[in-house]
């Protein structure tokens, strides 16, 4: 009668809490588009659509190896509300649809990988980026690019991970997790380095390397990949989203052993903030004042960077007091990633539009 109680509570709780996401994102897609809506028309609608797609794809995606719901919710709205997918606004609106369905192509394998040899899953893993092209040569077929073919992915646009909304302009695409996550995405890095679960840094390592390819190889040498390096940004930016909730769900329940990871983090944070000062001060000191409103933003960019540095500062007094405190701990990085990321998404989709 226990087991059963205790069945029928999980079966609920497995319910319960894709549907929470769902409607948050839902929510969320609502807020952040709802003062566009007037001057939307026809494909425009898939902007908000695909955005709650892609949420509750890196929600589900993430679970598996995301115990904690918080740290699932995060992945997801990364991923789906995050600068790359909201920065998509800039071509066509399929493109972002496109990009939604990456983390739900990545479910087959994370799900069935466990339970068939490393054979029989490779395919599955392969078969986001197979999907891709093929999606992409059939719209093109009907010509409809969803995003530039000739268009070049720059190193230089890796700079968006320290300061996505102040490359908004510069940028061919939008990287990064806006700025806490950063200390996130880092910790959730080492936590699967450690724990030797190599084929998710390969896969998203093959996607940055498709999408970079032209940097280092010869133009005609990949002409042959004929998809946009754009959409193969989408598998390492899924990837990126859910190291990011491997990582907080880290910090929530760090113990006293894990305390060097916390501190590392904090610093993290607390250099980057260094970084962005010298970049707007850098800014401040154009000709006639041109880059006031760049030295303004990465002047943001630090102030966030710190809070965030504070955030984490406090787990890490509180894991060198043998301290738990979850409740404490939840409230405290979560006020700091909602602001951070209300606030950049907001930013950004005003500026798209």
């Amino acid at each position: 009668m226990i087991r059963l109680q205790s069945a029928i509570r999980n079966s609920k709780s497995a319910i319960a809490r894709p549907l929470v996401a769902a409607i948050f994102y839902a929510a969320f897609a609502v807020y952040l588009y709802r003062p566009h809506f007037e001057g939307f028309a026809g494909w425009h609608w898939l902007l908000p659509a695909s955005a709650c797609v892609a949420a509750l794809g890196g929600y589900v995606l993430s679970r598996r190896w995301v115990a904690g719901f918080t740290g699932s919710l995060l992945a997801g709205l990364l991923y789906g509300f995050g600068p790359f997918l909201l920065g998509l606004g800039k071509f066509h609106p399929s493109a972002s649809l496109l990009a939604a369905g990456g983390p739900w192509l990545f479910v087959p394998a994370a799900v069935l990988g466990k339970t068939r040899s490393k054979w029989l899953s490779l395919p599955l893993w392969l078969l986001p980026f197979a999907v891709i092209a093929v999606s992409f040569y059939l719209s093109a077929g009907r010509r409809l690019f969803v995003a530039p073919l000739q268009v070049n992915v720059r190193p230089q646009d890796l700079a968006g991970f320290i300061a996505p909304l102040a490359f908004i302009s510069r940028s061919t695409v939008l990287l990064g997790v806006y700025h806490v996550p950063l200390a996130a995405l880092a910790l959730g890095l080492a936590m699967v380095w450690k724990a030797r679960r190599y084929g998710i840094l390969l896969i998203a390592a093959t996607g940055l390397l498709l999408a970079f390819s032209r940097s280092f190889l010869d133009a005609g040498k990949v002409a042959w990949l004929g998809v946009s390096p754009i959409l193969w940004l989408s598998i390492p930016m899924v990837w990126c989203a859910v190291l990011s909730g491997i990582g907080l769900q880290g910090l929530i329940e760090a113990g006293p052993a894990d305390k060097k990871w916390i501190l590392a983090a904090a610093i993290l944070l607390g250099t980057l903030a260094i970084v962005v000062l010298l970049l707007a001060a850098k800014g401040f000191q154009a000709f006639l004042g041109l880059g006031d409103g760049y030295g303004r933003l990465f002047v943001e960019a630090a102030e966030i960077y710190l809070a965030g540095a504070a955030a984490t500062g406090i787990i890490f007094f509180l894991t060198c007091r043998n301290l738990r405190l979850h409740g404490l701990r939840w409230a405290i990085l979560c006020t700091a990633l909602g602001i951070d990321v209300f606030r950049g998404a907001t930013y950004i989709a005003d500026r798209i539009f």
